[in-house]
């Protein structure tokens, strides 16, 4: 990856490997995302997005199926190879920003406001989020973003997306998991809700739909779309899965 000397990027905002929110976006559900706003007529493949936080590059891979062009960047270097470069999202990129039709990631959960109030700023036509559910209530954050700047879509998924740390997993595949009992195999799984929330420049604010999304992972997984379970949750003695 080409390292990028730009002032802006040198702005860094150093974080340390294990304060990261490292929760890689199973691909499916970018790809529900994309669906959507192409039902909704939205022109994709004619538009560029950003991807401020793009992990290991699976929404931004997803993303690329869609649109024209994805710029992939992180404040981190997890070794995807699309990454453009390793960079803060939230400093003031200037002249150095890149020129985008849409922002869309799943930000780290603590400093999501700011990235979405980043986001409008430079997307020309919107903003989308991965966020859990739960992210639209609370005082704070009415009183931040959403009572001036309200969404234009929530769009809660219907069926659970599982999120692990620092790991994408398969739902169909079981994994060892260590419990008091000794362990065994598990289907992954989440007690979470997640949500996409949609900023669309072109309508009017203070309109917020609300769209659910349907059961459609296993419509919209691929097969290359998994990597291998690693080997912690493997059984005892490398068996395979």
């Amino acid at each position: 990856m080409a390292q990028n000397r730009s002032s802006a990027v040198m702005q860094q905002r150093h974080e340390a490997p294990d304060s990261l929110d490292d929760f890689p976006t199973p691909p499916w559900a970018s790809r529900a995302l994309c669906e959507e706003l192409v039902r909704r007529g939205h022109q994709l493949h004619l538009h560029r997005a950003w991807e401020p936080a793009c992990n290991r590059g699976y929404m931004a891979a997803a993303l690329a199926e869609y649109f024209d062009q994805v710029h992939a960047t992180d404040v981190h270097d997890y070794g995807w190879p699309g990454q453009a470069c390793q960079a803060d999202f939230l400093i003031d990129w200037g002249q150095d920003a890149p020129d985008v039709d849409w922002v869309v990631t799943n930000p780290p959960f603590r400093l999501a406001g700011d990235f979405i109030r980043q986001a409008l700023r430079h997307a020309k036509v919107g903003v989308a989020v991965f966020v859990r559910s739960a992210f639209i209530e609370g005082q704070e954050r009415y009183a931040s973003l959403f009572r001036d700047q309200p969404e234009s879509l929530f769009m809660p998924f219907v069926e659970r997306v599982a999120l692990w740390r620092g790991v994408l997993l398969d739902p169909e595949r079981q994994v060892w998991r260590d419990d008091p009992d000794g362990g065994g195999l598990r289907y992954p799984t989440s007690a979470t809700s997640y949500a996409w929330l949609v900023w669309i420049k072109s309508m009017p604010p203070g309109a917020t739909l609300m769209h659910r999304i349907g059961p459609c992972r296993r419509e919209l997984t691929r097969p290359a779309d998994y990597p291998p379970i690693p080997e912690h949750l493997r059984p005892p003695g490398g068996g395979l899965l």
